[in-house]
């Protein structure tokens, strides 16, 4: 059995719901990276617990804003968010809205290179070169450098005040599982904020998580709240039944 280290302090994570969990920690103006694809893997109750809270002039970093009434897409609804880094907008109409009307800050990035600015920001590296988004809009006002011949243009990691994520389990220690589609930009997310806060299904017994099935070591999470989640479909699409 491993023995605490003398004057060490055991350091409680697990918090009693999503509000409990932000105390201290939500402020206006933050930059904060979200977790989620789609529907998918989308930190619900932390966002419910931000709208609730009235926090303002947020920037997320996120892959998309979920849709109108779900998701980032309830901060959108009620003008708390100032500036979105984003891949899509697509599926949420007042998004679309308020980014063509000049009510929203939008700093477009292709998916893999937002998700690669987030995992650098985690690993400490404050910027990389890409090939992706040369010779186009998104290269505009970037540096440019060439290795063997071809362009490449750097993009900065992103360091957030503050991540939050939706996991399937988790330990007491913050050691997180992942379910399927839901391991999509969460890890990276989770990576790369000042303090990280997880919202997951399940909570289970330290040394239950068998260490090769963990996606993301405890390290990286300070603060953890277990709820009940909505399972939602962004497009439902049926055909009628074969006739026998």
């Amino acid at each position: 059995m491993a023995r605490r280290n003398q004057g060490e302090v055991a350091v409680n994570k697990i918090y009693g719901s999503a509000a409990e969990a932000l105390e201290g920690v939500l402020s206006d103006g933050m930059l904060i990276a979200a977790g989620g694809f789609g529907l998918c893997g989308i930190p619900e109750l932390l966002l419910q617990a931000i709208k609730e809270n009235g926090a303002k002039d947020l920037t997320f970093a996120s892959n998309n804003a979920g849709v109108d009434d779900f998701g980032i897409g309830i901060l959108l609804q009620t003008r708390q968010v100032k500036k979105m880094i984003s891949s899509y907008v697509g599926e949420n109409a007042e998004f679309m809205r308020q980014y063509l009307s000049g009510e929203l800050e939008l700093e477009f990035n292709p998916q893999g290179t937002l998700a690669e600015r987030m995992r650098a920001g985690g690993a400490g590296i404050p910027g990389f070169y890409t090939k992706t988004g040369v010779g186009t809009q998104i290269a505009e006002g970037k540096e440019v450098k060439q290795f063997n011949g071809e362009d490449y243009i750097l993009e900065e990691g992103i360091f957030a005040d503050l991540s939050i994520v939706k996991a399937w389990k988790a330990d007491d220690t913050g050691n997180l599982v992942f379910r399927k589609t839901a391991r999509n930009f969460n890890p990276p997310a989770a990576m790369c904020g000042k303090v990280c806060i997880v919202e997951v299904e399940e909570i289970v017994p330290r040394g239950s998580l068998d260490p090769d099935h963990i996606h993301l070591p405890g390290i990286y999470v300070h603060r953890i709240i277990q709820g009940e989640h909505e399972k939602r479909i962004e497009k439902v699409t049926t055909r009628k039944r074969e006739e026998a």
